[in-house]
């Protein structure tokens, strides 16, 4: 469903822009101008569709010659017929209860005797107000398979996923409360979705479902699988949903509430305040998408902070600067739309207006600019940035929230999907680093898309890529989630800092250059493509808070998903094989998108 202090970079570029000239962007926008790299890799493509975990997708996947993996399949959490498995137990839900306080790992009180039954809420085509009928009422309590009741294209439910419901899904690391939050809270809160209310929030345990491989879901996904890499330990960067997520993508960062480049207090019903209301378990006092999404998390005495500091004061290190919050400063954790239109123009801020402001976190668009590297940025349905489609996804486009990007030459590097399709036949003018979104329809988020959809718009990007030699020889196209969507995920999640690491979700890197049917379990999360551009085009971090600062995960056989040096995020180096390329059979079309 979507409805640090930022430290202003003194970098070239800025100078640069002050001063009114435009060298570094006008080199950005000729990509016959090719920047030295550190790699064959001279193009990077980027696909991000919509809130999908790792086990919601690749569940039981069962990867070739001898690569391991960790699923609900290879865990015994259920069987390749989608049914319980021998260690099904370990992923059982449990019921909670808190003493009038927020907690992110509330005292156990219980555990459900049977699944409650999912709801529909947000799925196109469904009833809402009352259990999805296609699904039984006496599932066991724990995942389930979607598509022994639906069709692999079925719309189904929304499960909940924002930031301070998605720390409590966590629990701790047990991941045992998804669907007790879902229950108790859900998208409610004080002007959270209208319609929902304590004991009413229309989740059921929807986000216990996930797909089967081995019937026969996801077919284009897993044969991507099979014929280049994918990574079982990649994650969303930020607990919540899909703005925090692309921000982060773009800024290996976090926006926050700013006045004229300089922190200030967001108004007072856009302040999250996660404390149960009176007289309810986990109803919260201020959330909701026209409700709180600001949290000054450098106050421990701010409503919700003490409780996620006190799970991060327990953890064996030190989290990345030590939480990575300013004082001062509130933080934006859930959604708002953008502080300016895609025609940039500004927002008008108020209480009533829940929009971010203008933002002053240095991204990898002006990294890249900067440094003479081509960029784009792709999104479905923004057509000249005047009159976008309404499928058009605000939140999913974060340059639009960059008072940089909107307000100076960067701008033209933001154009329609579409534009895509023109630049891929182009080899010599297509840009290095690419990034591409869909239509809210095909994006595969659950409600109102389909993951089918997602499959094929992915398929075909592949298809149009890898029909220009020129081009597919030194590409990676590399396919992602924005977040979890608040599904269910039995994977390690690394706490890095106040925001994040939330659940794990799917990257698949399709290239002549990676490593054939290769299970990649290095940490990696969002920030990782940035790692991966900066040291392919030699760019330095963001910024002095942004976590492409932080080292690449040192693991052993030990211990091959927690990085030993925590905390630590990779660069997907270790998915490629830069010794030679594959041969052309073995790039032969990957199929249609099932």
């Amino acid at each position: 469903m979507r409805t640090s202090q930022n430290i202003p970079a003194v970098t070239s570029l800025s100078l640069m822009l002050v001063a009114g000239t435009c060298v570094g962007t006008a080199l950005a926008q000729d990509s016959t101008v090719q920047a030295s790299t550190s790699t064959p890799i001279r193009h990077v493509i980027v696909v991000v569709g919509e809130n999908r975990t790792f086990d919601n997708l690749f569940a039981t996947y069962v990867p070739p010659g001898g690569q391991t993996i960790a699923n609900l399949l290879s865990r015994g959490i259920v069987r390749a017929d989608g049914t319980p498995g021998p260690n099904y137990a370990q992923a059982l839900q449990r019921i909670a209860r808190q003493d009038g306080r927020y907690s992110v790992t509330p005292q156990r009180a219980g555990s459900y005797a049977v699944l409650p039954q999912p709801y529909a809420d947000g799925s196109f085509g469904q009833r809402q107000d009352v259990p999805d009928e296609r699904f039984p009422g006496d599932m066991p309590p724990g995942p389930f398979q979607i598509t022994r009741y639906v069709n692999f294209g079925a719309h189904t439910g929304d499960p909940a996923h924002r930031f301070f419901q998605m720390w409590q899904q966590y629990d701790g690391g047990r991941q045992d409360l998804f669907v007790w939050v879902g229950e108790t809270i859900g998208f409610g809160g004080e002007n959270g979705v209208p319609g929902l209310v304590p004991g009413h929030t229309y989740q059921g345990g929807v986000a216990m479902g996930f797909y089967n491989m081995q019937s026969g879901d996801a077919p284009y996904f897993r044969t991507l699988a099979e014929r280049f890499a994918i990574a079982d330990n990649y994650h969303q960067p930020v607990m919540g949903g899909t703005g925090p997520n692309f921000y982060a993508l773009a800024t290996g960062d976090v926006a926050s509430y700013v006045l004229d480049g300089q922190p200030a207090r967001p108004p007072a019903n856009q302040i999250e305040n996660p404390e149960p209301l009176p007289g309810s378990d986990n109803w919260y006092r201020h959330d909701g998408y026209r409700g709180g999404s600001y949290v000054a998390c450098a106050d421990r005495d701010q409503p919700g902070v003490a409780a996620v500091y006190q799970y991060l004061d327990r953890l064996p290190y030190i989290p990345f600067r030590h939480g990575n919050c300013a004082p001062g400063t509130y933080y934006l954790v859930n959604n708002y739309e953008p502080g300016y239109s895609s025609a940039g123009v500004p927002a008008v801020l108020g209480p009533d207006r829940f929009v971010v402001p203008p933002q002053e976190t240095p991204n990898i668009g002006q990294a890249l600019s900067e440094k003479g590297v081509s960029w784009k940025w792709y999104a479905g349905g923004r057509g000249d940035g005047q009159h976008p489609d309404k499928e058009y996804c605000t939140i999913c486009d974060p340059f639009t929230y960059s008072r940089t990007v909107m307000t100076g030459v960067l701008r033209q590097n933001l154009v329609d999907g579409a534009d895509f399709y023109r630049d891929v036949k182009d080899a010599g003018h297509f840009p290095a680093v690419a990034f591409i979104t869909p239509y809210d329809s095909v994006s595969g988020h659950p409600g109102y898309a389909m993951e089918p959809s997602y499959d094929g718009f992915v398929a075909d990007i592949v298809d149009k890529v890898r029909s220009n030699p020129e081009l597919w020889r030194n590409t990676v196209i590399l396919i992602t989630f924005d977040e979890g969507g608040g599904y269910y995920d039995s994977g390690y999640i690394q706490p890095i800092d106040f925001f994040g690491d939330g659940t794990r979700i799917p990257l698949i890197a399709v290239s002549p250059w990676v490593k054939t049917g290769y299970v990649d379990h290095t940490y990696y999360d969002h920030v990782s493509i940035l790692k991966f551009i900066e040291h392919n085009w030699g760019l330095f971090p963001l910024s002095g808070r942004s976590r492409d600062n932080l080292p690449n995960p040192q693991h052993s056989a030990a211990s091959p998903y927690v990085p030993l040096n925590r905390p630590a995020i990779g660069d997907l180096m270790n998915l490629f094989d830069f010794s030679v390329p594959r041969a052309a059979a073995d790039v032969s079309s990957a199929g249609g998108g099932g």
